[in-house]
């Protein structure tokens, strides 16, 4: 399928898409929802795109007419400018999507050779020199009332265009890498003394996913499981696996993945590293951070100031300091946090053999524990309150509450790609919203998608509390687009917003999960309706800032090790990426990672995401609203 692919996918499949948007939106405001008539699946779509016999190119066509016809005007540049970008966007972002949750070889190969094309489109859409000039001549004109200086220089051009090439190749290598890796590890397990203490919803879907493997008589009680790497699998094993062993071994998995054999991401890395720095020195910069951050808010320098201030925050809020010896590695003996102290101590009122040497894989566990006896507060506990329908009508019904708007539930209305996906549809904003759009991507039961920053919804129930809070998060993203009142495109939604201030509106939405009228609306028991007790309220609040300490440094770290690999990482130099990381983890981190820790090489927000060098706004946006 993949020889007959071209650059024609752009038009193509933007065509079907604009047909199924104009018959949504025409279908949206009817009375009747049910009414509707079918729409295509996007799989044909997909498929009938790529399998077109069509070679011709409607959207650089239209760019090449555009450069020849262009006039430094609002009508003559911006508005068939934006229909161009438009067209781009919704295709590749369904494309996108499409790759991200029903991942396939046939899609992965149609990709991988439409690439070049698509790169080729993109670097003559941003290096145009008569589009340039037509931007240069408006902002120069009377009539511009802001005037902002040409940063563009001349450059190999070249290079330059096989540089940025090579780097959307290996940022989309480096994520199929994580997933291939995080798919590869299947465990299969027929001891019930390797899963005990495992909660029954984990169990469940361990069992299920035997079934998937040809274990046909499977069950959560009996067995077999499949034990997996995907996030919530393990989450639930560091939290709840009593057996020590198999804890350790699923850690050191999780934390190796995509570092070795065919699905080695180090040398990505590094190549991705080199070439951002090139890039950004033939456009004038000193390192790839300063070109990230020409168009945010912050500086390096500020950047990196506010990330010490955080840290020495809640490190010395964290620790006690020892006697410095001069043969520790880095100068630094590493500090003994307070809430680890209590863990330990807490661990051997428990008779726990690893009290006194607690380890990565110990400290999720022991703090269940230590949080279960502290706050008396279980989390299986909590689950039945949090409904799916619960959350999200109670999601809805702050929407309206916060900025009028209503949304009402409309399935059947658009194309979806999983069954489990809901339609919803806002007559006050007149769009049509596919919750795993804004808010959850849903893990098929083939697990092909990437799992970081989304949520998992495969049980009537919520899996925990703090998918709660993630649903929450991603609809203020959703609102970022949904409530813009800018009549532009090209800087709408978040795409005029500065990166490191994108955040904002997320955790805005997130906090309201612990406001008490706003909890109470949604926690109410699956099966009797009961609202969630007072007394247990008062613990879901206090269990937010349990270890909150640790857990922010734990981000600190994140961030600050993004900064440095992006402005004092030289490739090829004396220190290696995983230098960096043990050198930031010496002061982030009470256990310095283990000497085979290999995360960076499944640091997707970085290396395949958005987030190089911007990786601190995740901190920058909270410190920013509690300090408002």
């Amino acid at each position: 399928m993949a020889r007959h692919i071209s650059i024609r996918i752009y038009h193509s499949l933007f065509r079907e898409v604009e047909h199924t948007r104009s018959r949504a939106r025409l279908c949206s405001f009817s009375s009747k929802y049910d009414s509707a008539p079918p729409l295509p699946s996007l799989f044909s779509i997909l498929h009938n795109s790529i399998t077109s016999s069509s070679s011709s190119s409607v959207s650089e066509d239209d760019l090449v007419e555009l450069e020849r016809t262009v006039e430094p005007s609002w009508p003559k540049l911006v508005e068939p400018l934006e229909k161009i970008v438009d067209r781009y966007n919704v295709v590749w972002g369904v494309i996108s999507h499409l790759k991200s949750v029903k991942d396939s070889p046939d899609l992965r190969s149609a990709v991988e050779e439409v690439q070049p094309e698509k790169v080729k489109f993109q670097l003559r859409l941003g290096q145009s020199k008569p589009l340039y000039n037509a931007f240069k001549a408006i902002q120069e004109s009377p009539d511009w009332q802001t005037l902002t200086d040409a940063r563009k220089r001349m450059v190999e051009c070249e290079y330059l265009t096989s540089c940025i090439h090579e780097l959307g190749r290996l940022s989309q290598k480096f994520e199929e890498n994580v997933l291939d890796a995080t798919k590869r590890l299947d465990k299969l397990i027929t001891d019930k003394k390797e899963i005990e203490g495992l909660p029954a919803t984990t169990l469940g879907l361990a069992a299920q996913r035997a079934v998937s493997k040809g274990h046909e008589d499977a069950t959560a009680e009996e067995g077999p499981w499949v034990i997996t790497l995907d996030v919530p699998s393990y989450l639930s094993i560091m939290k709840h696996a009593r057996n020590r062993t198999f804890r350790e071994e699923v850690y050191h998995a999780y934390v190796t993945r995509a570092s070795n054999g065919d699905l080695d991401n180090a040398s990505i890395i590094d190549q991705l590293l080199k070439l951002r720095l090139e890039k950004a020195k033939l456009l004038g910069y000193n390192n790839y951070a300063e070109q990230s951050m020409a168009t945010k808010m912050a500086t390096v320098e500020k950047a990196e100031e506010l990330l010490e201030k955080l840290r020495s925050a809640c490190w010395d809020a964290a620790v006690q300091v020892k006697a410095v010896s001069a043969a520790t590695e880095y100068d630094l003996v590493p500090f003994i946090l307070v809430d680890v102290e209590e863990l330990r101590t807490f661990a051997k009122k428990q008779g726990a053999p690893e009290a006194d040497d607690l380890n990565h894989w110990d400290i999720n566990f022991w703090s269940d524990r230590l949080r279960e006896s502290k706050l008396d507060i279980n989390e299986e506990e909590l689950r039945p309150y949090f409904s799916l329908p619960k959350v999200m009508n109670g999601l809805f019904n702050l929407a309206k509450m916060l900025f009028g708007i209503e949304i009402e539930p409309a399935d059947g209305l658009a194309p979806v790609w999983n069954n489990d996906v809901n339609s919803t549809v806002s007559k006050t904003l007149q769009v049509v919203l596919l919750h795993t759009f804004i808010l959850i991507r849903i893990l098929d039961r083939q697990r092909n998608k990437v799992v970081h920053g989304w949520v998992r919804l495969l049980l009537e129930v919520m899996p925990c509390r703090a998918m709660v809070e993630t649903v929450f998060h991603e609809f203020g993203h959703a609102l970022q687009h949904m409530l813009t009142k800018q009549d532009e495109g090209l800087v709408a939604g978040f795409r005029g917003i500065e990166w490191d201030a994108v955040e904002l509106p997320s955790q805005f939405m997130e906090n309201w999960c612990y406001h008490r009228d706003t909890l109470m609306s949604i926690a109410r028991h699956y099966e009797t309706g009961e609202c969630l007790p007072e007394g247990i309220f008062l613990k879901v609040l206090a269990a937010r800032t349990f270890r909150a300490g640790s857990q922010f440094l734990r981000q600190i770290r994140f961030a600050s090790v993004d900064l440095e690999l992006h402005t004092k990482y030289v490739p090829g130099g004396s220190e290696s990426i995983y230098d960096i990381d043990r050198r930031v983890s010496a002061k982030t981190q009470v256990i310095l990672p283990l000497p085979e820790d290999r995360f960076l090489c499944s640091f997707s927000h970085i290396f395949a995401g958005g987030y190089a060098a911007g990786y601190y706004s995740y901190k920058t946006s909270r410190y920013c609203l509690h300090v408002a």
